[in-house]
């Protein structure tokens, strides 16, 4: 099957949506999905996704119908070259050699757009959707992925992965001043060690009270002063969700999290599941998300000494080492 563009009354819909119509999906959805995407300021697709109008799986399979391509939904063969997190956010991963293509593809915003535009090759990626294909990722190189969640941030920025140690002098100048201000209070004669010890209860006194007298001074600033900004003007806000052995809290969770006030189309939630917890994932899965929940499994690792880039050990014939 290949795309066939829209008819003329119905070219004001997105490229990245418009091909759904010939797969049956509501004109009337669609045209929602236009809508939030233009006063959101994104793409089509993601806000048809984001707002849950449409399940992932069936987005990206009619997008492979539309593309004359192979889509994968079960195991992902892959090949050399498989790179996290590189493959996981260009949505591009080779495929083992006799696959049923070169490379796998699961393209996300605009880059939908230009493919459904651009000129149609002999040698087609398939498709898969993002999740899938993160999935796909997490199976094949576990041990990859924890690395470089435990150890990334000290590698890139050191500075900010552990806090600074104090040093050993600062310790020893603090331990003779203290001992230094026993002392003189000791060697100070009974009216003067009673005349600090008003001055300093005085001192302590006069800050309590200036910051009690602050709660009833009236705030300078007014609510008209602020300026409400418009969703297209909104950044993309990520949400981490640490969750372990908590499906008992799950509904309620998931209630409060769809009820943030923020647009659909930039929010992106990602409930972080452990691998050995038997309960949670399973309360998840019984409940239909949207593509704005996105459930991962971390897989097993801990934040042992990294053996660095050079010396790391890979078990997967896909990860480079």
């Amino acid at each position: 099957m290949s795309f066939q563009r829209p008819p003329a009354g119905q070219a004001a819909l997105p490229p990245e949506i418009a091909f759904l119509q010939a797969e049956g999906v509501d004109g009337q959805l669609l045209i929602r999905a236009a809508a939030a995407a233009a006063e959101a300021g994104t793409d089509a697709a993601t806000a048809l996704l984001q707002a849950g109008l449409m399940a992932e799986a069936a987005y990206y399979r009619a997008l492979a119908r539309a593309l004359d391509a192979p889509y994968l939904d079960g195991p992902i063969p892959f090949g050399l070259g498989l790179r996290f997190p590189d493959s996981v956010a260009a949505g591009l991963a080779p495929l083992a050699p006799g696959a049923v293509a070169p490379c796998v593809l699961a393209p996300r915003g605009r880059m939908i757009a230009d493919l459904l535009d651009g000129p149609r090759r002999a040698s087609r990626p398939a498709i898969t959707s993002p999740t899938r294909l993160r999935e796909a990722v997490f199976a094949a190189i576990p041990e990859q992925v924890a690395d470089y969640a435990s150890h990334e941030l000290r590698r890139r920025t050191p500075e900010r992965a552990t806090a600074r140690e104090p040093a050993v002098w600062w310790l020893l100048v603090l331990g003779l001043g203290l001992t230094a201000a026993l002392c003189l209070c000791a060697a100070l004669p009974a009216w003067l060690a009673r005349t600090a010890m008003l001055a300093a209860q005085g001192l302590f006194l006069a800050m309590a009270s200036f910051r009690l007298a602050a709660l009833a001074i009236r705030a300078p600033v007014s609510a008209d002063a602020t300026v409400p900004l418009a969703d297209a003007d909104l950044p993309v806000y990520t949400v981490l969700v640490p969750l372990r052995r908590e499906a008992a809290v799950v509904p309620h969770l998931l209630k409060a999290l769809a009820a943030l006030d923020y647009p659909a189309a930039k929010l992106d939630i990602k409930l972080l599941l452990e691998a050995d917890d038997p309960e949670t994932g399973p309360a998840l899965a019984r409940i239909p998300l949207p593509a704005r929940f996105e459930v991962i499994t971390v897989p097993p690792g801990g934040p042992v000494p990294s053996r660095g880039p050079s010396t790391r050990r890979c078990r997967s014939p896909a990860a480079p080492c």
